[in-house]
């Protein structure tokens, strides 16, 4: 028998519960709870019924004085979210979060005003206990977007995306960057992947072959996906194989980036969606410019690891910030951020955010199912994840 399997999407400080039926590739809409700010990821505790969830209220017009990290039970019969204990303050924004191999500490990696990783501990009930002081000589980058943990060797990554030149300001390089995390929680410097020093190398996020030592990172600023071989706890020092994420060029190149990246469950594919939201002025309003929103879909060689695009498949919605499988791998729902306006003819149509249902092949190509329209209000779709009760 099949655990029970639900979705949680964030749109600004509300997070809604839906029941998920894989067979039917159907969403049910449930229970909406509300937490202290504007979600900006969550993620499950492997082995406890927690959902970890950092929040802030930095952003456009926003103060940023309210950042902060909750633990919220899971209900293990209906995946109904409640609040476990109080949220906890951080420092500064928090822009992604995991858990350590263990499951006993807990991640937040932050990039402004500057680069850092918090750590705190998980009290054996699951709730969140004391932040644990780290060195000062550690070397976090300039524009942190995820903090990783391998399950296999443990060590800790946070991709280092940097940031493109502007008129009045060089290139920041980027990086992947590796720690060593202690049995108390403490971080040390292990590595720096960083090709030509950083420049021209644009990493937003990564991820884990389930059962090969192989590195997958989708790079934002160059629409590129890197294939790294991991030797024990390090990596490679050069990529093994580079691919682009788009399949042709695109000609209006603003906005025009390389995002989330999962790696199927069952280890055959690895999945880039492309973003574009960037506009242009018609008729006195605002309206999509036009861009490639796909995902990028590689067949994974099971012997090398190699990736090879097999399909740019149409999200149905524009700029995907989050996806994620259901864990038999045979779904896959993917998140939009806002609604947006296009342009058709001579009329321009609003495209609301959605929550967009693909069915996965058995080669790992997808196709569209349905989708489902969210209300945004003015707020941001920033998070959704999939999850079992198990």
């Amino acid at each position: 028998m099949h655990s029970k399997v639900v979705l949680y999407s964030a749109i600004g400080d509300e997070l809604t519960h839906y029941d998920v039926d894989v067979g039917t590739m159907t969403l049910t809409r449930r229970k909406t709870i509300k937490v202290p700010a504007v979600v900006q990821y969550a993620w499950r505790h492997p082995s406890k019924r927690t959902l970890y969830v950092t929040t802030s209220n930095r952003g456009k017009g926003m103060k940023g004085d309210q950042n902060h990290v909750s633990a919220l039970k899971i209900d293990p019969a209906t995946g109904e979210l409640s609040h476990f204990g109080e949220p906890v303050p951080l420092w500064t924004r928090a822009v992604h979060l995991c858990l350590s191999a263990d499951g006993q500490y807990l991640l937040n990696a932050h990039n402004l005003p500057h680069a850092s990783i918090t750590v705190h501990r998980i009290n054996p009930d699951g709730s969140i206990g004391a932040e644990i002081k780290q060195p000062d000589d550690l070397a976090f980058g300039i524009y942190p977007h995820q903090v990783m943990v391998s399950a296999a060797a443990g060590t800790v990554m946070l991709i280092d995306r940097g940031n493109d030149a502007k008129k009045d300001k060089p290139e920041d390089p980027g990086a992947l960057r590796l720690f060593r995390i202690s049995k108390d929680g403490v971080l040390s410097n292990l590595q720096t992947v960083a090709p030509d020093g950083g420049y021209g190398f644009g990493p937003r996020h990564i991820d884990f072959h389930p059962t090969k030592p192989w590195v997958y990172a989708s790079l934002e600023r160059q629409d590129q996906l890197y294939m790294y071989h991991m030797r024990g706890e390090r990596l490679d020092a050069d990529a093994a194989f580079k691919r682009p994420t788009l399949a042709r060029p695109v000609d209006n190149k603003k906005r025009q980036l390389a995002g989330p990246i999962h790696v199927h469950p069952g280890g055959r594919s690895v999945y880039v969606a492309n973003r574009n939201d960037h506009t242009i002025e018609y008729a006195g309003q605002q309206v999509h410019a036009g861009g490639d929103n796909t995902f990028a879909v590689y067949a994974i060689d099971q012997s090398s690891g190699e990736p090879t695009l097999i399909q740019n498949a149409d999200t149905h919605t524009i700029h995907v910030r989050t996806f994620a499988f259901d864990p038999t791998g045979r779904m896959m729902v993917a998140a939009s951020i806002d609604d947006i306006n296009v342009r058709e003819g001579d009329k321009i149509v609003k495209v609301p955010a959605t929550l967009s249902v693909m069915r996965v092949a058995d080669d790992g190509k997808l196709e569209f199912v349905r989708k489902y329209d969210v209300e945004t209000n003015g707020k941001i779709h920033y998070w959704m994840g999939m999850f079992a009760l198990n």
